[in-house]
C-alpha cells in the first residue's frame, strides 16, 4: 500500500491558489463524479472577512431568495469504491487565524481516519496552452518522496492556505504531497483552464492509484485550446509571442534539458509574481 493510504482528502481553495480555477475545478470534478457528501464546514464569521469574500444572495426556483455565505468544508464519500477513497475540502481562502482554521480540519481528519492529504493548487505562467500542462508534483514527507519519486520543494517566500494546511496535516502524522500546475498567464484570469484541471487530475490518478473519474474534461480542453487558438489567429502579436513560448518549452522539454533546470524554471515561476497582483505563483 503507497504511504498515502486509502483515505485521502483532497484540498484546493479559491483565490490566490486557484489561477484559472484549476485547482477547485479538480476538486468539484472529484465531489460531483463520486457523489460526495458534506461532512464538516468551518463557522464562516471565525476565518472570513466579508468586505473580501463577500456573501452572495441568490434566487431559487420558486422565486425565494437567500444568502449565500462564504465557507470552506469537507465533504466525504457516503461509499467507497475502489481502494482509494477521496474526501475533498474546498471553498474560499480564509482571511484570518489561518492556525485554526487548518487545525479545525486537521481534527476533522483524523476523526475521519485520513490517511493521506493532497494540495492542489494553480499558477499563472509563462507557458503556451498549445503544449502540455506541466504538473510540478512535490511532498515534504521524506517516505512520500521515496516511494513515488518526487522532490522536495526549495521555495522560500509568501505562502497561501495550502501549505499551512499541509504543514498541520504533517505534524499531525498525516503524509502529504502538493500538485501545481502551471496555467497560461495570458488566459488564467480570463476563463477556466479545462486543460490544467485535466492535468491536475490525471497526475493525482497517477500517484495515488487511484481511478479519477473525468468527465468531458478532455473534450472541454480540446474547446479551451481551440478557442484561444481562433483568438490567437486574428493577433499576429499574441501568435508571436505564443511561438516564443513554445520555443522555450520545447528547449526545457528536450532530452538533453536537465532535472535541475526544469526544477529552477519552477522556482522561477514563483518568484515572479507580485503578491499584490493576486496571482497564485506562490505556495
Amino acid at each position: 500500500m503507497q504511504t498515502l493510504g486509502r483515505r485521502i482528502i483532497v484540498a484546493a481553495f479559491d483565490g490566490w491558489n486557484d489561477a484559472g480555477e484549476a485547482a477547485t475545478g479538480a476538486v468539484r470534478q472529484l465531489r460531483e463524479e463520486a457523489d460526495l457528501r458534506p461532512a464538516f464546514s468551518v463557522d464562516p464569521e471565525l476565518y472570513f472577512d466579508y468586505q473580501y469574500t463577500r456573501p452572495q444572495i441568490e434566487s431559487d426556483g420558486e422565486g425565494g431568495r437567500s444568502l449565500r455565505w462564504p465557507e470552506a468544508t469537507l465533504h466525504r464519500p457516503e461509499q467507497g469504491t475502489g481502494d482509494v477513497w477521496f474526501w475533498t475540502i474546498t471553498g474560499s481562502e480564509p482571511a484570518r487565524a489561518w492556525r485554526s482554521f487548518a487545525s479545525e480540519f486537521v481534527d476533522r481528519a483524523l476523526t475521519e481516519g485520513i490517511t493521506g492529504l493532497v494540495t492542489l493548487g494553480s499558477m499563472m505562467s509563462d507557458v503556451p496552452h498549445t503544449r502540455p500542462i506541466s504538473v510540478f508534483a512535490s511532498s515534504e514527507n521524506a517516505e512520500v518522496r521515496a516511494q513515488l519519486g518526487l522532490e522536495r520543494s526549495t521555495y522560500e517566500g509568501p505562502v497561501g492556505i495550502l501549505t499551512v494546511l499541509g504543514d498541520a496535516a504533517e505534524r499531525a502524522g498525516i503524509p502529504t504531497l502538493s500538485l501545481w500546475a502551471s496555467v497560461p498567464h495570458y488566459v488564467a484570469g480570463a476563463t477556466p483552464s479545462p486543460k490544467a484541471t485535466l492535468a491536475l487530475l490525471t497526475r493525482l490518478e497517477e500517484l495515488t492509484g487511484a481511478i479519477v473519474p473525468k468527465g468531458t474534461l478532455a473534450t472541454d480542453a480540446a474547446a479551451w485550446e481551440a478557442t484561444i487558438d481562433a483568438a490567437a489567429a486574428d493577433d499576429e502579436e499574441m501568435s508571436e509571442y505564443i511561438r516564443q513560448l513554445e520555443q522555450t518549452r520545447d528547449t526545457v522539454d528536450s532530452p538533453d534539458a536537465s532535472g535541475d533546470a526544469i526544477a529552477k524554471a519552477f522556482e522561477r515561476y514563483l518568484h515572479r509574481d507580485d503578491p499584490r497582483d493576486g496571482r497564485d505563483g506562490r505556495r
